[in-house]
């Protein structure tokens, strides 16, 4: 396919008009089959409510399965698919190319009857129930935890709490020190009222949260990008990821209203977890009894959860055997730039494998 080559602005102007116009046609011709997304085919193992969660087939020999499985927990705000959301960058593809035996837990989209769901049902329920699962099924004693985002705040104060349950810990992308200056949403967080937005919405809504993810870039997410995105809509392979990206980000769940009062006000406007002060279902939450393996990755340009807010958790460990990577990328970056199943899944991937 041409490859329009922008050099004066009259050029420019009509090379980007000739893209537009491709573009519009590739769209017009597009079938739902050509941006499917989650293409790994998984079983529903476990359903609580309208927490799923899905057990990955594997994509090696039986003999070549590593011992520890391993469950990952996503966000609650947006749906963990990200993941496997194109087939040449799937990240889940890559660690069951490595021969993980891989979980992950879909949380669903709460309804008004999920108001008063806590962050306790949410760990010490849900993700409680999803590791003795898996661990009943593989007989193993331990599995390996991989938390993203929000979910890696879960992991985290999960594996605090249960430490004999697990073997290996990895942190993408975690918010773990909320007191940083770096991330905008850090800022503004401890100054609006999270009480008074759950009693007028009672679950806050996802068109909410997403104009505010916006709002944090607003001219490189709202103008720029789709400006760029007509220059290379020609191109069908980038059409695609473009579009399956674009679904993601707009299938948000609403945050169940209680849940998200106690995350905010706990962990953004006092910070309780790095100092030692966060309490979890009548339980301090102590970061040092987190003894076992501990990789903790970020994106260099994450202006969501800023490197600042994630490195910490190296320290406030007592793991030994613990590594850090920070990679070129941003936020959704981590999974879907090129990087994302040849270079930072098999980082992810290779240091689980060692240690499974």
């Amino acid at each position: 396919m041409q490859n329009f080559d922008y050099k004066g602005s009259a050029e420019y102007a009509m090379n980007y008009m000739q893209g537009v116009i491709k573009g519009l046609d590739n769209m017009m011709n597009m079938s739902a089959d050509m941006i499917r997304t989650g293409e790994l085919e998984k079983e529903e193992v476990l359903n609580i409510g309208k927490m799923k969660m899905y057990h990955y087939k594997p994509l090696v020999e039986e003999s070549k399965l590593l011992d520890t499985p391993m469950l990952i927990t996503y966000a609650l705000v947006n749906k963990q698919y990200m993941m496997d959301l194109q087939p040449d960058r799937s990240v889940i593809k890559a660690f069951l190319e490595k021969g993980i035996d891989t979980y992950i837990i879909d949380w669903g989209y709460p309804a008004k009857e999920d108001l008063y769901l806590t962050l306790e049902d949410h760990i010490e329920w849900y993700m409680d129930e999803c590791v003795d699962y898996i661990i009943e099924e593989s007989g193993q004693p331990q599995i390996t935890l991989l938390g993203v985002c929000q979910g890696g705040t879960f992991s985290t104060i999960y594996t605090a709490l249960h430490q004999d349950k697990i073997k290996n810990f990895v942190s993408m992308v975690t918010p773990i020190d909320f007191s940083i200056e770096d991330g905008l949403l850090f800022k503004w967080s401890r100054y609006f009222s999270i009480d008074k937005m759950v009693d007028a919405y009672e679950n806050v809504p996802a068109d909410l949260m997403n104009s505010t993810f916006v709002m944090l870039k607003p001219f490189e997410l709202i103008v720029d990008k789709y400006v760029g995105f007509g220059a290379y809509m020609w191109d069908l392979d980038y059409l695609a990821n473009f579009m399956r990206t674009e679904n993601w980000i707009f299938d948000s769940p609403d945050q169940a209203g209680e849940t998200i009062r106690k995350f905010v006000n706990d962990l953004y406007v006092d910070n309780k977890l790095v100092k030692g002060e966060f309490i979890l279902d009548g339980k301090e939450v102590n970061l040092e009894n987190i003894e076992c393996p501990l990789l903790v990755v970020c994106a260099k340009y994450d202006h969501l959860v800023p490197p600042s807010s994630t490195k910490p958790l190296m320290d406030a460990v007592s793991s030994t055997d613990k590594e850090f990577h920070m990679f070129d990328v941003g936020h959704v970056g981590m999974y879907i730039s090129p990087n994302s199943k040849n270079e930072i899944a098999p980082v992810i991937g290779d240091w689980i494998a060692e240690r499974s």
